[in-house]
């Protein structure tokens, strides 16, 4: 009677083991991987038509940049648009689910201290923001929305509902350091050249490799530096009190356009997101999603 509970107790102590051990194997199935290799596509195509929509404000043909949603809602007006989407939804959903993994089992072996908490910490809220997108991108296919809100929008409405509380501006105002933070850390990366770590070199052609580091710093440094603006936003409104002061992707490039020769700057950031979308794209291709 007493080997029979033991053995039972044993049972129950494995199994939540067990069941992580499972699903760290099926994070490395084939399947996941092709969709995490689908994930970097959808988001080169996202941040390439970011990129160009802005290009076109930065040269005076009319209207406002463009955040994720609002580049989905233009791709949707494009011929074979709807094509278009259901591919970046399925990358979509792959790459949020590439943020889970690289998040709870970190196969880019970020580690167990600081600095790489810090790094799982940013997959995981890539996880989350990447799968938010999908749902607005399937209501464009279904044609149940031509227009959702932008992330300006969205962003002041929550600040709003957080400044609301007592410890609210506190909260803004770290959520905008932990922004220019992360901003700063992709920096350096670029800087250094460590984003090519997790290339799998083997598979890259002598071009390839050549031109990988010089595509991965541009791209990557436009998308920090717009990302700072961003965390310099959030904590402006937590100073201010005031959460109009929040911006998202969409109004942190419309910011840069309001500079002083502004719109010069503009057309270099605008060219760096078209760069990050390529460099997304062939990252497909280049990425060890093992």
């Amino acid at each position: 009677m007493a080997s029979a509970q033991s053995r039972t107790a044993k049972r129950r102590q494995n199994k939540p083991q067990d069941v992580g051990d499972e699903m760290k194997r099926a994070s490395k199935h084939p399947w996941v991987q092709n969709l995490a290799r689908m994930g970097y596509v959808g988001r080169g195509l996202l941040f390439a038509a970011i990129g160009f929509l802005a290009l076109q404000v930065a040269l005076g043909n009319g209207g406002q940049p463009k955040d994720q949603t609002g580049a989905l809602a233009a791709i949707a007006t494009q011929p074979f648009g709807r094509v278009l989407l259901i591919v970046i939804a399925i990358g979509l959903v792959g790459f949020s689910l590439w943020g889970f993994i690289r998040a709870a089992f970190d196969p880019l072996r970020r580690g167990n201290d600081t600095g790489g908490i810090i790094a799982r910490i940013g997959f995981l809220i890539s996880g989350i923001s990447y799968g938010l997108l999908v749902f607005p991108t399937i209501q464009l296919i279904t044609g149940a929305s031509t227009q959702p809100q932008n992330s300006t929008q969205k962003t002041q409405d929550i600040t709003a509902q957080v400044m609301q509380q007592p410890w609210g501006p506190w909260a803004i105002g770290i959520v905008g350091s932990l922004v220019i933070a992360w901003a700063v850390a992709q920096l350096y990366q670029a800087y250094t050249g460590k984003f090519e770590l997790d290339f799998k070199s083997h598979v890259m052609t002598r071009l390839e490799k050549q031109w990988a580091e010089p595509i991965g710093r541009v791209g990557i440094s436009a998308r920090a530096l717009v990302f700072t603006l961003i965390g310099a936003f959030f904590i402006q409104a937590a100073l201010q009190h005031d959460p109009q002061d929040a911006k998202g992707l969409d109004g942190a490039l419309l910011a840069i356009a309001q500079w002083s020769g502004g719109p010069w700057i503009l057309i270099l950031v605008a060219l760096g997101l078209i760069i990050f979308g390529l460099y997304s794209i062939l990252a497909a291709r280049w990425m060890d999603v093992t």
